[in-house]
């Protein structure tokens, strides 16, 4: 199990970490430092998993009226010419391929509050599917990868964000995001599509033919548009498309004649529940990251790339925005703190504050998503899932440096 591993390495490497620097400076603070990051990292995953049982209950009650309205089935049988192929081992026409899309719907728009109860309602469903219960299968890793590389059509609260710390174009990374993340998606997609032996027909070329057209006429159009307008016609349009899916899963309650309030109900109820059973994955993963980070290894794997980019004669100019890359795999609230930690260091407008940023968008976190996901439905074995979300995110890093020196120099 590659996730054990790398959770018993957080704390053997912090552990070595602060070994080396006690014996270096004589300053035995850092074990207290990684010793309160226990507590507070503890504290924190309890308090996102109590955050998240609002959000949950909300959506899954309205996908308890999309359900019995027929609008996910109706999607599971419009997507299912793609889907079956890209999930080859779920039933053909099943509504499990409804919350799917769903799911990777709200990760397009930004909408990440909206897509966990979507992707928890997925993975529900995915177990019932499940032969061997405490193990991923691959339909589960087919979809936690695409969910961790994290393909952003809208990416709404990075751009408040940049607005908020004074950027004079706070869209301006808009168009290499999407970009990256475009990127990170297609090779999460390919890398795990080979292992599981996926085979491309006509159908899915296609499909991804017409996703690469999308995105295409998506940069096309915002290129043409004043950056000025980029920020709200973005976050409008997220909003007015959220509003809308909320409009049509109730107006299609009232047409199958349910009792639209009583099933909202019915599926909110689920909500605090899930909630709860995500609290000991969520805090394990989330203090193994804390431990790791308040040690400093994460400050000496920056140091060290740089140092060792510079030895090469590369430019390092880009070193100072790796700890969001390095850190958005691990936990997008640390990510997001280094992201605007880079802004107010370098400037909202420098090049390190804006690949920071642009490092935010590119992927998703990966470790959190596998925890929370495989938590809810207590899949422990998660096989080749961690190898294939690490691969996307690194071709989202890789995309996400070369699109800043394209887009703004360095």
């Amino acid at each position: 199990m590659v996730l054990n591993w790398i959770w018993i390495a957080f704390f053997l490497i912090a552990f070595i970490v602060a070994v080396v620097h006690l014996a270096l400076t004589g300053d035995a603070g850092v074990f207290q430092e990684i010793v309160d990051s226990t507590f507070s990292s503890a504290k924190t995953g309890f308090e996102i998993s109590i955050g998240l049982t609002g959000v949950l209950s909300l959506w899954l009650g309205i996908m308890k009226i999309g359900e019995k309205g027929g609008v996910v089935n109706a999607l599971a049988r419009l997507l299912s010419p793609v889907f079956c192929r890209l999930f080859p081992s779920l039933p053909k026409n099943d509504r499990v391929y409804g919350s799917i899309f769903m799911n990777l719907a709200a990760n397009m728009l930004g909408l990440d509050n909206a897509a966990t109860p979507m992707g928890l309602k997925a993975m529900e469903r995915m177990q019932e599917l499940n032969e061997r219960k405490d193990t991923a299968s691959d339909a589960m890793i087919m979809f936690l990868v695409l969910n961790t590389s994290g393909l952003t059509l809208i990416p709404v609260s990075i751009m408040v964000y940049r607005a908020q710390m004074g950027a004079a174009q706070p869209a301006d990374v808009f168009l290499p995001i999407l970009i990256a993340t475009f990127f990170s998606t297609m090779v999460g997609l390919l890398v795990t599509a080979m292992i599981q032996h996926i085979r491309f027909d006509r159908v899915l070329v296609l499909f991804l033919s017409g996703l690469s057209a999308v995105v295409a006429l998506i940069i096309w159009g915002f290129m043409s548009m004043p950056h000025v307008k980029i920020g709200p016609v973005s976050t409008s349009i997220a909003n007015i498309l959220l509003l809308l899916i909320i409009i049509a899963f109730i107006l299609s309650g009232v047409r199958a004649k349910v009792n639209v309030y009583e099933t909202f109900v019915e599926g909110a109820k689920d909500g605090f529940s899930t909630a709860v059973r995500i609290i000991p994955y969520l805090i394990a993963i989330l203090v193994g990251i804390g431990v790791f980070r308040a040690s400093g290894a994460m400050d000496a794997l920056t140091d060290g790339i740089g140092w060792l980019v510079e030895k090469c004669g590369l430019d390092s100019g880009f070193a100072g925005a790796l700890p969001t890359a390095f850190m958005k795999p691990l936990s997008g609230s640390g990510a997001r703190g280094l992201m605007i930690d880079a802004m107010t260091s370098y400037g909202a407008d420098s090049f390190v504050g804006r690949l920071a940023c642009i490092f935010q968008g590119s992927t998703d976190t990966t470790f959190y998503i596998l925890a929370v996901y495989f938590g809810s439905v207590g899949v422990r074995n998660t096989r080749y899932s961690v190898v294939c979300g690490l691969l996307a995110d690194l071709a989202g890093i890789i995309a996400a440096i070369f699109m800043a020196y394209i887009f703004f120099g360095a």
